[in-house]
Parts: structure tokens; sequence; C-alpha cells
């Protein structure tokens, strides 16, 4: 299993490498990542060099069409949660523009660190459904609350790529269950599904061999069944939110 794994990280890598393009605009390098917006444009990055050091940005994309598509990130909430978000990442807002400061040798972990922190706030964009009355992520903590069900929230794991990944809540190893790390995914499309794999694949290598991962999927506008399949595949445990309370005894034991 360890080389099976080991190959899909570096089948990952490669992927990565070759569905990224690169083009000069002014000052600026115009980097064409493999990943999708929530419209399935390619996210677009730019580079630009400041003495010895880089500058990445979004350029101010990803706030922009969130405002634009009629979801201001303003209210007292979800500032907190854009707030929250982006220093789980290690990413600064400037203006609307999401950016990150790097050097040479850190430059693959903060272009990482801003793509999913791109594709986090992205997500944000379903706050403004009606169809959802208070974000997931609070939904998820009180839920955990209610159930009394101990965890550490926000904690990020180095995985055997060197790339960081950041998980909600850990629930610690107990007598009766292993270690159980838990993903909220309020908007879980393929996408979010792709980089979800990925980053557990990375983050299992590193952790207690029968570590649990449980991923928390906004179900409220329906699920694809081949993105629950994919997620059972790898070993993850899809918890769908309309059917969470089937997962309260394995959580709080």
């Amino acid at each position: 299993m360890i080389n099976e794994a080991k190959k899909l990280v570096d089948n990952y890598a490669l992927w990565l490498k070759e569905s990224t393009d690169l083009r000069q605009v002014d000052k600026y390098v115009e980097i064409t990542t493999p990943f999708l917006d929530r419209h399935n444009d390619h996210i677009q990055l730019y580079l630009s060099k400041e003495d010895e050091s880089f500058m990445l940005t979004d350029d101010g994309y990803t706030l922009s069409d969130l405002s634009i598509s009629g979801c201001e990130v303003d209210t007292e909430k979800r500032k907190q949660l854009l707030t929250q978000t982006l220093n789980g990442f290690g990413v600064t807002r400037l203006g609307d523009a999401l950016t990150v400061k790097t050097d040479l040798t850190r430059f693959p972990q903060k272009k990482h660190n801003l793509l999913q922190a791109i594709l986090a706030v992205n997500d944000l964009f379903y706050t403004a459904s009606p169809l959802v009355l208070s974000l997931f992520l609070e939904d998820v903590q009180a839920w955990l609350d209610k159930n009394e069900i101990r965890y550490t929230p926000n904690i990020s794991f180095i995985g055997k790529s060197g790339f960081s990944h950041n998980y909600e809540f850990v629930i610690p190893k107990s007598k009766a269950q292993p270690e159980r790390i838990l993903k909220v995914l309020s908007n879980p499309d393929r996408n979010v599904i792709q980089s979800l794999l990925f980053s557990w694949q990375d983050t299992a290598l590193i952790r207690p061999q029968n570590a649990h991962l449980y991923a928390f999927l906004n179900d409220s506008a329906g699920l694809k069944e081949s993105n629950i399949e994919a997620i059972g595949n790898y070993g993850i445990i899809g918890v769908q939110w309309s059917k969470r309370e089937k997962y309260v005894e394995d959580l709080a034991s």
C-alpha cells in the first residue's frame, strides 16, 4: 500500500506540472493552473518579483467574483470566516487581492497554500444561498459541541510531499477509537473532492496507520453519487450532513 500511495503522490505532482501554463503579462507572469473555480474556469495566479522575494496573488479575482455574484464578504460572520480561512493557509488580504510573499525555496508550498485558500474562499459563495441557513462550518462545530464530542480545531499537518494540509477538527485517539481527522466541505464538488483526495493521501502517510478521515459533506443541494464513491474508494468516511446522527457514537467515544 505504501508504494501505491507514493505513486499516487508522484503522479499528482507530474499532472500538476504538465497542466500548468505560464504567460508574461507586463511585469507579471500569469500562471494558469489546472484547478477550477465554481464557474469551471481555470484558476489564475500572478507572480511578480520584489528584490530577492516573490509576490503571488489572485489579483483580486476571488473576492470580486463573490461580490458580483451577490456574496459580499462584509458581514461579521463572513469576515471572521474569511480571516480564519486565510490565516489557516498563511495568506494575506491586500484590498481585495489574496496574496502570499515567498522566496524561491518556499514557492511550491506558498503557491499550494494560495490555491487552497482560493478554493476555500470560493466556497463562501454558497453562504449567500437561501438553502444555507447558517455557515456550514458553524453548523458542524455546533453539532460537535451539542453531542459533547471533544476536538481540537483548525489543525495543519505537513504531508509526505512537504506540503501543509489544513483540517477543521481533530479528535484525539481514545481507548475505543483511533485518531479521527475531520474535514468540512460546504461545497463538495468534483474539484474540491480531488483536492481532498490528494491532501488525505499525502497526510495519511505521516499520521498513525489507523487514523481515520471523516469528510463532512453539505448535501443540502444534493450530492453526486460519483463524488461519494470517490471518497469511499480512498478510505475516507463521507458524512452526509442529513445522515450525521449515525456517526455520533464513533466520534464521541
